[in-house]
């Protein structure tokens, strides 16, 4: 029997980290965590209970609410992949919108936040045959994860392909705020003073500007493999 690894995937955001994450775990029967999902979660909190805006922070009533947050993932078969539940109510479509991704970088530099969230998914991760996305899973969730992936792409890229997946679901939006966004969010993510987002000195940078899924899912898998033997 194959031992079982952690895999920790980090990376700017629509990269694909998502994507890649729930095809390896499929294949390799691991248990798949969407950290992303997790911070979204608490920002659409935070949005309905009026403690975040665009020009509003209310950070220490949000710190005092944190343990008014139950965050858990629930399987769907249909779907194929667990979808994310707040406080025992499907929230999964409603924190992937545009309202959500302008506002959670703002909320996960909260270091409150973090440590929450953290000590949540380190908990998920404690038996190994796991594979998990983020933005500081390897450095700073499981620094000692057999394989730790660092996905990149031109800002141009990803918005393109973050316009798509919006237009495609039917979302008003335009490719300009898009790319606005993604560029807000990778300023955000990589200033913070709590845990930002930087590449682990063992990773391996993926830059997959001009690779397909097919592409990217057969050359990481290389990588899984050899792990394995």
């Amino acid at each position: 029997m194959k031992r079982k690894i952690t895999i920790a995937i980090d990376g700017f955001s629509s990269t694909g980290k998502s994507t890649i994450a729930k095809l390896l775990a499929k294949k390799y029967n691991y248990i798949y965590v969407d950290t992303g999902a997790m911070y979204r979660a608490v920002t659409y909190f935070a949005m309905k209970n009026k403690l975040v805006s665009k020009t509003v922070l209310k950070e220490e009533s949000l710190i005092l609410k944190l343990n008014d947050i139950k965050l858990t993932f629930k399987f769907n078969k249909i779907l194929g992949f667990a979808e994310m539940f707040l406080n025992n109510i499907n929230v999964e479509k409603e924190i992937r919108t545009l309202a959500v991704s302008q506002l959670v970088s703002k909320v996960a530099a909260i270091s409150e936040v973090r440590r929450k969230l953290v000590a949540e998914q380190q908990l998920m991760g404690i038996n190994g045959g796991l594979v998990m996305d983020g933005r500081d899973i390897g450095t700073v969730v499981f620094p000692d994860a057999e394989l730790k992936l660092f996905m990149t792409a031109s800002a141009d890229k990803r918005a393109t392909r973050r316009y798509k997946e919006l237009i495609d679901r039917g979302d008003m939006v335009s490719f300009e705020e898009i790319l606005f966004n993604v560029q807000e969010r990778d300023r955000i993510d990589s200033t913070r003073e709590d845990s930002p987002l930087i590449m682990a000195k063992d990773a391996i940078e993926f830059d997959n500007s001009d690779m397909g899924i097919d592409e990217q899912f057969e050359r990481i898998c290389a990588l899984v493999d050899r792990k394995l033997l």
